[in-house]
């Protein structure tokens, strides 16, 4: 367990956990009434959602987990852990079944969040009442898109790629500087990466990469080929899509195929943003996604439940 008692300014939440398949997950539970759902990807944790908790919390049920391997939650090693998109999924189904998160449930979805959530969202589309699209995919490249070369140096076991990102930390130390277009915070930048302070502690953010689907023979792939062919099942569900436009990865190719799948989403773009959107334009995308729930109410609250707390 990292000690965040010097980001408390930046991340004054209470910590909850969960003991999920034997492993310690952390969470976010801030604010009553219906429940907005917040998922991180790679190499960020629910520090990325910070503004988005403070805005919503007051009016809504903000809960935002640490992926296994990532944040606060338990970082155990490749051999206990499969670090794979079915089993985040179900972390995920397990989770929300143990907090009563049964309805009128709103997803805020970010980076390798997106195909988290949408795979859970598919399997429980009566519960899912609003859908925020921010720099994700839930489908496969579109077009047959190449991978990044950065991604696929880390991604294909290079001799360069592994050791750096495990031991060098290169992977989310890169991101500090490449994800967002705004320079970070001395202080912001450093509690991006505090979790992720050890060899021991980087497995997951090296797994994320790996676990990305391109061709038939990889583990994910068929649950992302599946999502991908039935992701047109969630068009009757008010989405916003929130895009910054400087994302080497999810980059405008992304978000054409998501207008193309969804047009009748609502779509903001930020020119001057990058992949860490809510770390370049924080009060505009709060903004959004506050008028945004205004125009699509839900149409009851839930009660709160709870796991267990620390």
């Amino acid at each position: 367990m990292i000690d965040i008692g010097a980001y408390r300014h930046l991340y004054p939440f209470r910590s909850h956990f969960a003991n999920i398949g034997g492993f310690q997950y952390h969470y976010l539970d801030e604010g009553d009434g219906d429940p907005v759902v917040m998922l991180h990807g790679n190499p960020t944790w629910s520090f990325y959602y910070r503004h988005l908790v403070r805005i919503l919390a007051p009016a809504h049920r903000a809960i935002v987990p640490d992926h296994i391997g990532c944040g606060l939650s338990e970082k155990p090693s490749a051999a206990r852990y499969p670090y794979c998109l079915a089993r985040r999924a179900a972390d995920l189904e397990v989770l929300l079944e143990r907090l009563s998160v049964h309805r009128n449930v709103s997803l805020i979805l970010h980076d390798w969040g997106g195909m988290i959530g949408l795979v859970w969202a598919l399997r429980n589309r009566e519960k899912v009442k609003r859908l925020v699209i921010t720099n994700t995919s839930g489908f496969l490249p579109p077009d047959g898109k190449a991978l990044p070369w950065r991604l696929k140096l880390i991604r294909n076991l290079s001799i360069l790629g592994s050791p750096a990102v495990v031991y060098g930390n290169l992977f989310a130390r890169a991101a500090l500087y490449m994800a967002p277009r705004k320079r970070l915070a001395p202080d912001v930048r450093r509690a991006l990466i505090a979790p992720y302070d050890a060899p021991a502690n980087r497995v997951a953010t090296l797994k994320f990469v790996q676990d990305i689907p391109l061709e038939p023979s990889d583990v994910s792939y068929a649950l992302v080929k599946s999502a991908d062919a039935r992701l047109t099942q969630l068009a009757g569900i008010p989405m916003l899509i929130l895009w910054g436009l400087h994302d080497f990865v999810f980059d405008r190719d992304y978000l054409q195929e998501w207008r193309r799948r969804f047009p009748r989403a609502e779509v903001h773009t930020f020119p001057s943003a990058g992949h860490y959107l809510l770390e370049d334009e924080p009060v505009a995308v709060g903004q959004h996604v506050q008028d945004f729930f205004k125009r699509h109410p839900t149409d009851a609250v839930m009660p709160t439940g709870e796991a267990t707390n620390a």
